[in-house]
């Protein structure tokens, strides 16, 4: 007995599991600390209390990073699922109380991030203030299970098998330039006058550097692009765009105002890049309340505030 009591006794906090799972993801106390909001003493002192709770070395510590130990990568792994069958429990138990709750992590580029979906949230957490969304933006493109992730909303249509998108609203990358920069060069009349111009080439997420590839007249094509400027930003891309640097392949949620005030002008126009919006998760969300509400919101509010039809057709339709 006396035995048992002391095998309970050592059982491990949920919260210390959470903490570990979160120091193995970010490889540092620093970034698990930085993200929780607490110092990390705090984190190095939960870590010690739950390598003794199961009497095993879980991280090897340097001066500048940790590395999990080959006791810390199976406590790791049996962390991930328990932590992932709690959420689950509370999922079904908040979705039964129909009101979802806990924490949910959302990725989205900066751009988009933080025009669209950043306000989408805040209304949803009007909706919902049993949960608690975090927000994280960044142009590249993320791997939800390895990064803690449990939605990316993200824009194009080149998605892994492996997980779930729902499709949030219809959009395209259309091909772009200023007013200033057309009266000086011209406007291109054909895709390949584009390798001869200045292009504003952007790394962000899934859209390849320097080569452009738009469905046009006679299917897909591609244009290597090159020029002075380029970054992994869209924003600065915009700008850039709208000072008269050159040419943009842009998101049409993007660019539409410029357009539709005369910024920016829509240039050969029979040429475009599939680029829908998604929510995309994996699989073991598939259930989750928390993620099906959210999805759902998110879709609905797009189509509230930006029309029932998209903004694409409207426009395509006006043009």
């Amino acid at each position: 007995m006396k035995h048992k009591t002391r095998i309970m006794n050592n059982l491990p906090i949920l919260s210390d599991l959470r903490v570990f799972v979160l120091v193995a993801r970010r490889a540092g106390f620093a970034a698990a600390a930085d993200e929780l909001g607490v110092s990390p003493a705090f984190i190095s002192k939960r870590i010690a209390l739950l390598e003794k709770a199961l009497d095993v070395s879980l991280l090897h510590r340097t001066t500048r990073r940790v590395a999990i130990t080959e006791d810390g990568e199976r406590i790791y792994e049996w962390a991930q699922r328990i932590l992932n069958d709690v959420d689950q429990m509370m999922d079904e138990l908040s979705d039964a109380r129909q009101a979802p709750q806990g924490t949910l992590r959302i990725v989205s580029s900066f751009g988009f991030g933080r025009r669209f979906v950043g306000p989408a949230l805040s209304a949803l957490a009007l909706e919902y203030p049993a949960l608690e969304l975090r927000l994280d933006v960044s142009d590249r493109l993320v791997d939800l299970v390895s990064e803690g992730f449990d939605l990316d909303i993200r824009i194009g249509d080149d998605i892994a098998p492996n997980l779930i998108a729902r499709k949030l609203a219809q959009n395209q990358r259309i091909l772009c330039a200023s007013p200033e920069y057309l009266q000086r060069y011209g406007t291109p009349k054909t895709l390949s006058e584009l390798s001869g111009r200045a292009c504003l080439a952007i790394k962000e997420r899934d859209h390849p550097f320097g080569l452009w590839r738009l469905h046009g007249p006679q299917g897909e094509e591609a244009v290597k692009v090159t020029g002075g400027l380029s970054s992994n930003n869209g924003e600065i891309v915009h700008q850039w765009c709208l000072d008269g640097q050159g040419v943009a392949l842009r998101s049409f949620w993007d660019v539409r105002e410029s357009i539709e005030n005369g910024w920016l002008v829509h240039i050969l126009p029979d040429y475009y890049q599939p680029a829908d919006i998604w929510a995309v998760y994996v699989s073991r969300l598939a259930t989750s309340a928390k993620v099906r509400v959210t999805v759902e919101f998110l879709r609905d509010y797009f189509r509230q505030h930006y029309g029932e039809a998209s903004l694409l057709s409207e426009y395509l339709a006006r043009r």
